[in-house]
């Protein structure tokens, strides 16, 4: 039967597929080793892009690089793997997070069960079949039993919707769809537009080519620098011989890093010694500032004062024009309940005599002309824009596919008013259908491979308990999502996440239901609570073997 003839499946007959997962990124590859080479599973991997890498194939923008360090952002399930591949920085640009992803496509030998150009459009679940009839863009029809989400929280671009975009005579480009060939800023008058984790990242680099960049700015954002570095052999050597131990911090860290947890209150030191321990997280850089100082500084509006007002203090010391140093410095949300980002001299690059920052909450941007943009102070000559707005996240990737549950009910009608699921893991009313790092857990707060490889080896564990005792189906019972979403809400409102106006609550989308998406329990919790499930026979899941409940 061609993958054409897919959708007529004949009475009796069983899927083509055992699964078919979306997206070949870090959560694709994983999920195709596990299910074909562990399981021997027959998989089909659909990927829109020209390649693997999921969000490191599309974001090549300048200066991308991750804001985890190199030796934990990385797979932990093959010791192989994991000797035989050396990162060469604390922090791995765009290409070397690439060639990683690459590098295991071909060891894997994965690339033979991938389909790449090729977007899936919609998804229907066969009830009497308990399948998923699946087509793509192009047209293609195949059945699974099982579909797997690994579109990836950040991956579904957001272009805000100005007036006269299509009248402007230069180029623009956003920083998750970058052209592969780059972009040449030599001699050019850059706009860009948006001052989060890509904005940050993007700016020095672009300052240090473009004649001028302007760069305009609605909310000023906390950074810490990164202090990325090179490895040294002898670096190398350390984290080697150190690496079982930091495997064992990362799976007992909240965050998924290998950070010490520390059981102290900003509000219980001194001011002298809260601040040495800030000046010492700070000349460290990166995620420690926040995961490795105080235990209260998300929960406490307090103790966050303390730290953010650190921060600002540092963008003062740091930024030459006072009024600038002060449009920088944010005073509109708690430190860290937008995502943190870490940066290489940001606050440095609005020192140069060709930046300009201009605050657009104060005079918002009107429309787009044929020579650049206006704002309500005035307009400014561009020969490029570039959109670092970020992504419709967490639900932006699943929306965009017709994916249609039981009595043809469409995910997009289930999730009107935000995201429900059941740990994440699935949705009720979608039987069969698992989402990786999906809205309900932690995901984006924690650090992504740890997540991902969790969500996978369950997911796979489930598929196997399934299939040694002859089940097809597998839904989240409708109370039990209930109850999850009702905690996931009770947590976050336990925090100080929800006086943040941040894209982890939808905000950056215009007419997006507000709701906190990401589970804030830390990733320990949340195991032990997948955990539990699955030993009490997937409690809260209905599983159906033909037409009988089990």
């Amino acid at each position: 039967m061609s993958s054409q003839q897919a959708g007529s499946q004949q009475p009796g007959a069983g899927p083509d597929l055992d699964a078919v997962v979306i997206g070949a990124g870090f959560s694709g590859l994983y999920m195709l080793h596990r299910m074909r080479d562990v399981l021997g599973l027959k998989v089909r991997v659909y990927e829109a892009g020209d390649g693997v890498g999921g969000t490191w194939y599309w974001n090549r923008y300048p200066g991308a690089r991750c804001d985890c360090e190199s030796f934990y952002y990385c797979y932990s399930f093959s010791k192989e793997l994991a000797e035989e591949w050396q990162w060469t920085s604390r922090y791995p640009e765009q290409p070397e997070i690439l060639s990683y992803l690459e590098h295991v496509a071909d060891r894997f030998d994965l690339r033979r069960d991938i389909q790449l150009s090729t977007r899936v459009a919609g998804a229907t679940f066969d009830e009497a079949g308990d399948c998923w009839e699946v087509c793509t863009e192009n047209g293609e029809r195949i059945t699974a039993r099982f579909l797997i989400s690994a579109v990836g929280c950040l991956s579904a671009a957001n272009v805000p919707d100005f007036k006269g975009l299509d009248d402007f005579r230069g180029d623009w480009y956003h920083t998750g769809l970058w052209p592969h060939e780059g972009v040449d800023f030599s001699g050019k008058r850059v706009g860009q537009i948006g001052t989060g984790s890509t904005g940050i990242q993007a700016a020095p680099v672009i300052a240090a080519q473009a004649e001028h960049l302007t760069i305009f700015q609605r909310t000023p954002n906390f950074s810490i620098p990164a202090r990325n570095r090179r490895f040294t052999p002898e670096k190398w050597a350390e984290i080697k011989a150190d690496s079982r131990d930091i495997r064992r911090r990362i799976l007992e860290s909240a965050g998924g890093f290998p950070y010490v947890a520390v059981d102290r209150s900003a509000k219980d030191v001194s001011d002298e010694e809260r601040r040495a321990i800030y000046e010492q997280l700070w000349e460290d850089g990166g995620f420690k500032f926040l995961w490795g100082s105080f235990n209260d500084i998300l929960i406490d509006l307090e103790a966050n004062d303390t730290t953010a007002e650190f921060i600002r203090g540092k963008i003062r010391e740091t930024v030459k024009d006072p009024e600038v140093a002060d449009l920088l410095s944010p005073t509109d949300h708690p430190y860290g309940t937008k995502r943190p980002p870490i940066d290489t001299d940001y606050y440095e690059t609005y020192n140069r005599d060709n930046v300009t920052l201009v605050d657009v909450r104060k005079a918002p941007i009107v429309e787009f002309t044929p020579r650049g943009l206006r704002t309500e102070s005035g307009e400014y000559e561009l020969d490029i824009i570039v959109f670092a707005t970020g992504f419709d996240a967490m639900t932006g990737s699943l929306l965009k596919i017709d994916i249609r549950g039981l009595g043809g009910q469409t995910l997009a009608d289930k999730w009107a008013d935000g995201p429900r699921t059941y740990l994440g893991l699935q949705v009720a009313g979608f039987p069969n259908l698992f989402t990786i790092t999906g809205p309900g857990s932690p995901s984006v707060l924690v650090n992504m491979p740890v997540a991902i490889e969790q969500h996978v080896e369950w997911i796979c564990d489930c598929i196997d308990h399934m299939r040694t005792r002859g089940l097809r189906r597998i839904e989240a019972k409708l109370d039990a999502e209930d109850e999850w979403v009702d905690h996931v809400n009770q947590v976050a409102s336990m925090t100080l996440y929800m006086k943040a106006n941040s894209w982890y609550v939808g905000a950056n989308i215009p007419g997006k239901k507000r709701v906190f998406m990401p589970y804030l329990g830390g990733q320990v919790e949340y195991r032990k609570r997948c955990d539990e499930v699955a030993s009490k026979d997937y409690a809260g899941f209905e599983l159906r073997s033909g037409g009988s409940r089990q």
